[in-house]
């Protein structure tokens, strides 16, 4: 007989999942490309999405064709983003009630590959860094996601195992880091950048919005976990 699983932590990403930044992220590159008379596209954005710091300047420099060092491009891209930030913090609808939630019913963390600068403006601007228990930053570890470092260490951080944690994601290559880190999966894809059924299959549950985010959410994903992988 398979053993139940009970959730006992919560990992959410940032970019994408709690404030919807991909837009910025994504028009600031195509800002970064068109005033080098180069073009950013769809295609190069999800490369470069979910991604630590390194990682997504080295996708920009390749498929630029970029002779500027990695710390110029880090540096350009971190004064564009942040422009925008502080112009409209782009919280996605729900998510501040999804973190609470999660806070108030189990240990509640955040893993964010984006920027260390940029994670601290907007946990700031939010006032989430008031509530998560543990903040893991990408650009403190050399693999980024689709590697599961960041969440192997947000677990480490909570003193959780993989089969009791939960993850929520929206890109390919997070998702795939929840997996490869042996968690439940829930995917919250940014609007716009809807994921692919191959990846969406990995997930053991499924949300256009974070306002669908509930403890019967997750029930029902550790449940789906339990029924696949048996224990």
């Amino acid at each position: 007989m398979s053993s139940r699983i009970a959730v006992e932590a919560v990992i959410f990403d940032m970019d994408g999942v709690l404030v919807d930044s991909e837009v910025y992220w994504h028009r600031s590159r195509e800002e970064f490309a068109r005033d080098r008379g180069k073009v950013w596209t769809d295609a190069d954005q999800r490369l470069a999405m979910g991604r630590n710091t390194v990682e997504w300047a080295r996708v920009m420099q390749e498929h630029l064709a970029l002779t500027e060092s990695l710390d110029a491009i880090m540096a350009e891209m971190k004064r564009r983003v942040m422009a925008h930030y502080d112009e409209h913090l782009p919280v996605r609808p729900g998510a501040i009630e999804a973190v609470k939630l999660a806070a108030a019913n189990y240990r509640c963390a955040l893993a964010s590959g984006s920027p260390t600068e940029i994670i601290v403006h907007v946990m700031e601007l939010s006032g989430l860094d008031k509530i998560f228990e543990a903040i893991v930053f990408g650009d403190d570890y050399p693999n980024g996601k689709p590697a599961p470092d960041i969440y192997l260490a947000a677990m480490q951080r909570l003193g959780v195992t993989p089969n009791v944690s939960l993850g929520i994601e929206d890109s390919s290559n997070g998702i795939r880091a929840l997996k490869a880190a042996g968690m439940i999966a829930i995917a919250a894809p940014s609007p716009g950048f809807p994921l692919a059924p191959d990846v969406l299959a990995l997930c053991d549950a499924h949300i256009e919005s974070l306002e669908g985010f509930t403890l019967d959410l997750i029930a029902r994903a550790a449940e789906h976990r339990n029924a696949n992988y048996p224990g």
